[in-house]
Parts: C-alpha cells; structure tokens; sequence
C-alpha cells in the first residue's frame, strides 16, 4: 500500500508550520489503523507511508478505514487545513531487504496510488479479485493502464470514495455481516487426548447444527480448525474469515456430565451478544448445542421457521458410545490420507454397531470410500459401489440430511448416474445452503458437464463458506483451469502453497497449469515437492508427464516402468499411466490405457475434456470414447 497526502507540497510551501502540524497528525490518525489490519509500515517518504500486508482484503479494508477517519478529520479544519489522501494497493511478490522492500510489486502501487481521486482509493485487477466477493463496495474498472517502467498495461479499479459507503460497512464497519458466522474451536478443559478428540467433533458438530439456520452463513470446519490454539485476537480472526459473530466457549468431561460454556461476539464491536453455561448428562450434548443454535438465532433477531426448528432439535443418535465413536471418525476423515480414511472407517463401523440407525456413520463411510477412490487408493468401481450403497442407507434412516444426499451425488457421478446425481446435489443445497461440501463436489460434477461458469460459481460459494479449506481452493483453481483461464489458476493455486506448502494437491495442480502454460521447468520444481510430500502413484505419474513435456523422456521412461513393476502387487490407475504416455508422445497406448481406465469405470467425461487430452482430439478412437463416455452418463 501507497498513501500520499494530496496538495502537502504547496500547503509546505505556503505555511510550512501549518503543514508539519497537519502531517503529524495524519500519522497519528493512520499507523494505529496499519497495526489494526496487521499492516507493517515499511517506511516513510516525505508525505508518504509505503505499507506492507499479509493479506490484500485486510489491505483495502484498512484503505477504507483510513480515508473515512481522514474524511472525519477533515471536516473538522479550516479549508487551507484539509489534506486528501490517496492510497494504491498491489499485491505480489516483494525482495526483502534489512526491514525495506522492493520490486516490481513496490513499483506498480506507487504508480497506481497518483490514479487515485483526492480521498479515493485505487488497486490492480489482482487485488480487485481477492476482494470482490468479500466486500459488499462499489468498484468500478477505469480501463487498463500503461505504467512507467511496467511492460504490461494493467487493469486498475477505483474503490467507491468514503462518502458513498454506507453506514453498515464505513468507519470500524467494513462489511462485517453479523450474520456470517465463525464456531471457533472448543476448548478443552483437560489434558486427557479423548477429549480433544471430542472437543474438535463437537465444534463440527455445532458448526451443522448452527448451517440449519438459513439465514446464517457458517464458516466450515477446514478454516475454523486453523485457530485451534491461536494467539490471534477475535478482531483478527474476524476480519480473517470476513464474520461479523464469533462463537466461542470451551468443554470439560467428568465421568458422564459434561460442561459447555458458550459467548456469541460481535466482532467490530467486542460486545457479547449472548452466553450461557451448560452443566448437562453426556447424553444431552445435542440439546446444549440446539439451544445454543436457537440463541444465536434469537441474538441475531432471525425467526426461525417450524423446518429448520425441527432440524436443529434433531437426536441423531442416544447412544453417547456411539456418538464418541464417530467423533473420532470424523477426526480422522479430515486427515484426508488413505491411513486416516481407512481408520475412519473402523471407528464409523464400531459407532454402526453401538447404534445400526446413526445415519451419520454411514455417511461418514461413504466420504471415506468417495475420497478413497478419487484420489487413486481404491479402484473407482470399488469405491462409487461401497459410498452408494451407503449413502442410500444413510438415507433410509434419515431423508434431511444435507450430508447424505451429497454423498449419494457423488457416488451417482462416479457411477455415471448423472442426471440423478444432479437432483441429490440440488436437494442437499436446498435442505443446506451452508454445505460447502455440496458446492464443492457440484462443482465437480459440473466440471464434467463442461459448465464452465456454473461449475466457478459453485466453486466460489464452497470457497465462501471455507475460505482457508486448501482443497476447496484448489478446486477453484481447477475449475478455472477448464475453462482455460490458466492465470487465474495459477494465482489460486500459487496462494495454496504459499499458505500451506504441505499440501500436495495443490503442487500436483500447480505441475499441471505450469505444464500448460509451457513453464516445465517450474511444472518438474512443484511434481518433485509433491513426490516428496505425497509419493503416491498419481504424483509420480505427473512428474513423469512434465519430464516428458521438458523434452526428458528418459526420465518418464523410468516413472513409467516403476509403475508397470508396481501395478503387479497394487492398484494403480489407469489414468496415471495415461497420463505418461500423453506426455512421451504415445497417444495410441494413451488411448489404450483410457479405454482400459473406462472398462473399469475409472473414467468420467471431465477427465477426457481436460486440456492435457489435446494431442488425443484429433484421433477417432479418442473421439469414439469419448462420445461413449457421454453417453454412459
């Protein structure tokens, strides 16, 4: 961030006293507001604050900040004592050097921060995509612009000016709806590791119940489990997140009681909404959290109709064994591993046995199965087989669950049962909006129905509701990279491993786009990282794939081989085969290896129309199969 005191040099010139007070101030008024959106001053020059951030929506909200305090300040001065500030933001990499900064990413936001109107605000088109979605304030596009030393004209935006913000999101309110709400992490208040366990499922656990709410839009799982024992304040956390309410409040066991206390938080304000303590039997977890969800309801003046009543006062289960039993399976579902999902699923099957009718448990079997075979541990016809079946039980147990006709979906798409697969994401988004796992595998699903658009927009609500889900953005990623829009997926795909350098499907991808856009190099850099991560089948198929590409055959040769030794004693899936031998040049056996992949009802439509599939396009095997393939679904 740029600001610039607009008029400071003639005000110097004129009443040099006058302009060092006014500049004193100016100061006073902004850095404390820096510190508040986590902003670090750089430096000073002159007039001048160069500003970094560690995210560009805190950046442009603290813009936003500062120019409605100035605007306050101003109407307070004589008119020779009313300085406008401009302010530009950029985001992008920067070279540190001591405590300074430097780089193109300097440059271009001192260049666009003159563009600016007195009192106004101007970012780049890579800011504007971070925070179009999150602030609910007018921008508007002044074209592209040629820079002084940028080779590439840029796209600039101008943020609404102060005055035209209204009262909900100006001064210390930037757009912080009290109705999109974060479940922070309970506290366990004993050191014994069951209980975290159990701790951590009864936050997911509110987290539904609270999702029952429609008018609420809850925050997932993925990115509140990023707080767990966080040092950051409510207003960090908040601002974060984009909730304008924190839920907060800890848990202890003592043999078969329990005690929950709860406070929901207004984040702008630090005020408490509303608390309770909740000294209950085990047995009545699912009444502490129902009467926690209609309290918050009630706290946000939000009516509750007779539907989402019935949903939120719901038992799941009455046996507290079995409730124990799939908390725990839950904690290793979101490992996302093929140990953890193998583990889940002995603790959903013992969780089964204490109670056959907790529909919950065979959902959660299904994801297992679902994950398992979507990322190559399990063959695909195994794995659609095992989640359908269970999904469909789930199901005959309880009808209204958001949960099970998710799953249900993705095992119909997987089984190519497309258009009921769409009625099951349809009617998992209508039961609950807040699912992000149903927009997220819709999105899949539309992917593969080459609804480009629809499938980004789907992507983007599941980004919504779990923002800091690394899965969920690299998914957006990929539904950008369909639609060949290859920048922005490199960009979404570039912040993943910039935030969570562990998380392999996000450097499998990243391999992928670069390969696209022909950086091999760079493509061979992130398959390695994933190979050391995650050595699994698929990644090594990729870092084959993008030798290939570089011209390194030999190398590819070698992955290629070591798979074929492998696939004698394991699965290994067609596709990564397919996948090598698109990259050394044998398209044939490309196709003989997607045929084969089809015969085990490995394939779907989405994985034909992706753009590595090129060089197959003109080959009427390829096409044949690919007009099979559609049919089939």
């Amino acid at each position: 961030m740029f600001t610039d005191m607009v008029g400071f040099t003639a005000l110097s010139q004129r009443d040099e006293s006058l302009a060092l007070e006014i500049l004193e101030k100016h100061r006073k008024i902004l850095r404390p507001v820096f510190a508040r959106y986590g902003g670090r001053e750089v430096k000073t020059i002159g007039d001048a604050f160069l500003v970094e951030f560690g995210s560009a929506l805190e950046a442009v909200r603290s813009a936003l900040e500062i120019q409605h305090l100035l605007r306050g300040f101003d109407e307070t001065q004589r008119a020779d004592g009313r300085i406008p500030v401009r302010i530009g933001i950029h985001v992008g990499d920067v070279v540190q050097s001591d405590l300074d900064v430097y780089g193109d990413a300097v440059n271009i936001a001192s260049r666009i921060e003159p563009l600016a109107e007195p009192g106004g605000i101007c970012i780049t088109q890579q800011v504007y995509d971070q925070v179009n979605n999150k602030l609910e304030i007018p921008m508007t596009s002044i074209g592209k612009r040629e820079l002084k030393n940028v080779e590439t004209p840029i796209e600039i935006y101008r943020v609404s000016s102060p005055s035209a913000i209204p009262s909900s999101v100006s001064g210390s309110k930037l757009g912080l709806d009290r109705r999109r709400v974060a479940v922070l992490p309970l506290v366990s208040l004993t050191s014994d590791p069951e209980d975290e366990f159990f701790s951590d499922g009864l936050t997911e656990e509110m987290i539904s119940t609270i999702s029952q709410i429609q008018e609420l839009r809850v925050i997932s799982r993925t990115s509140i489990m990023r707080f767990k024992k966080a040092s950051k304040s409510l207003g960090e956390i908040g601002r974060e997140l984009g909730v304008g309410s924190v839920l907060e409040g800890s848990m202890r066991k003592y043999g078969k009681k329990i005690r929950v206390t709860a406070q929901l938080i207004d984040v702008e304000t630090d005020e408490h909404l509303w608390s309770q303590n909740y000294d209950r039997d085990l047995s009545d977890v699912f009444a502490i959290q129902s009467d926690i969800a209609k309290n918050i309801a009630e706290s946000l003046k939000i009516r509750l109709v007779d539907e989402e009543k019935r949903r939120i006062e719901k038992t799941p289960t009455k046996s507290s064994e079995a409730h124990a039993l799939y908390l725990k399976g839950r904690h290793y579902w979101n490992e996302r591993n093929e140990s953890g999902l193998k583990r889940a699923i002995e603790y959903f099957e013992k969780a089964i046995e204490k109670d056959p009718d907790y529909a919950l448990s065979y959902v959660g079997i299904a994801d297992c199965y679902s994950v398992l075979g979507e990322h190559g541990y399990v063959p695909m016809r195994e794995a659609a087989s095992k989640s359908k079946e269970l999904a469909t039980k789930a199901l005959e147990h309880d009808d209204s669950l958001a949960e099970a006709h998710t799953s249900l979906a993705s095992a119909l798409t997987a089984s190519k049962e497309t258009s009921r697969a769409e009625r099951e994401f349809k009617k998992a988004i209508e039961l609950n909006p807040n699912y992000a796992t149903a927009h997220h595998w819709y999105a899949i699903y539309l992917t593969g129905k080459e609804k480009k658009e629809e499938a980004i927009s789907e992507a983007k609500k599941a980004r919504e509701l779990d923002p800091l889900s690394m899965q969920i953005r690299t998914f957006l990623a990929v539904t950008y990279y369909y639609a060949e829009r290859y920048n922005e997926a490199q960009k979404e795909l570039e912040e993943c491993t910039d935030l969570e350098p562990s998380f392999s499907p996000a450097h499998v991808w990243l391999a992928i786009v670069y390969s696209e856009k022909h950086l091999f190099e760079e493509a061979i850099r992130e398959a390695e990282k994933c190979v050391v991560l995650s050595p699994s089948t698929r990644s090594k198929s990729i870092l084959g794939y993008a030798n290939a590409l570089a011209g390194r055959i030999d190398v590819a040769e070698k992955i290629y081989e070591e798979l074929t030794q492998a696939s004698k004693s394991q699965f290994i899936s067609n596709l990564d085969f397919a996948s090598l031998c698109i990259g050394m040049g044998r398209y044939e056996e490309a196709i003989d290896w997607l045929e084969r992949a089809n015969q085990n009802s490995e394939l779907l439509s989405y994985q034909l129309i992706a753009n590595w599939n090129a060089p197959l396009r003109t080959y009427k095997r390829f096409q044949d199969l690919m007009a099979k393939v559609r049919q089939a679904e």
